[in-house]
């Protein structure tokens, strides 16, 4: 009899309204759909589409209107108090636009922080900061604070503080949005290489069909509904990138960067 893995995230009818009777606004319509554990799943859509909004209901900044989240089986759009506290710092590992690193630690105590808050053995954490660094090509700015780095460095240093706690899923929120084109693409390679070697579940929002393509699988989200997927399966990024840009022409939305 063959075993039903529990997806890490599932959403099951979700829905979301902003304001009051007169001035109601259907952010999210109703929006079901699984991801598994090591995937690499993309969310796109237009601006207004309500990507951004079913990123704040999962990571629960937000709540549903109606409908339920689950995060390894478990219910979380319930959660209060130190249950919630406890899912964000232990389940989640968040990946900003704007990096969002404290300026008076360097590189290496931001990554720490991460590890310290969940009262990891102190005498450990060295070891795993330079090690997760060494993945990501930043071992020679550990010591660096960020007003000394690049924007590349900085997100991957925020790559690194949100994955170095082996969280159960990975929020990214346009993660290549600011920055330059090489240091994207730096980025999304070793976004790519920590998804297939930890298994790291991630989830990213982005309205970039060049970042999109570097996941195994895009949900297109148009007018709070989920409009359509698709799945790389077997093809090259490039093929991958082809696809994407005639789903995204349907949907009206701009393309930013091209291969």
């Amino acid at each position: 009899m063959a075993v039903t893995q529990t997806p890490i995230l599932e959403l099951r009818g979700v829905d979301k309204f902003y304001g009051s009777k007169s001035t109601l606004t259907h952010a999210l319509r109703g929006i079901s759909f699984q991801v598994q554990k090591g995937e690499f799943v993309g969310i796109m859509g237009a601006s207004g589409s309500g990507k951004t909004t079913l990123l704040n209901c999962i990571s629960t900044i937000d709540k549903v209107t109606g409908g339920s989240i689950l995060v390894d089986g478990s219910q979380i759009t319930d959660l209060k108090g130190s249950a919630l506290n406890r899912f964000r710092r232990e389940d989640l590992g968040f990946i900003f636009q704007d990096f969002n690193l404290l300026d008076t630690m360097t590189a290496g105590e931001n990554i720490a922080l991460a590890l310290t808050i969940q009262r990891k053995k102190i005498s450990r954490i060295p070891e795993q900061v330079e090690a997760m660094a060494e993945k990501l090509g930043i071992r020679d700015a550990l010591s660096k604070y960020p007003y000394q780095l690049s924007g590349g460095q900085k997100q991957r240093v925020a790559c690194a503080r949100a994955m170095i706690t082996n969280p159960k899923l990975v929020l990214a929120d346009e993660p290549t949005g600011a920055l330059d084109s090489k240091s994207a693409r730096l980025l999304l390679e070793r976004l790519t290489s920590l998804n297939r070697e930890l298994n790291a579940t991630i989830l990213m929002v982005t309205h970039d069909a060049f970042t999109a393509s570097y996941a195994s699988r895009i949900l297109f989200i148009k007018d709070g509904s989920l409009f359509t997927e698709l799945q790389r399966g077997r093809e090259t990024r490039r093929e991958f990138f082809a696809r994407i840009i005639d789903v995204v022409s349907l949907l009206g939305g701009e393309l930013n960067e091209v291969v």
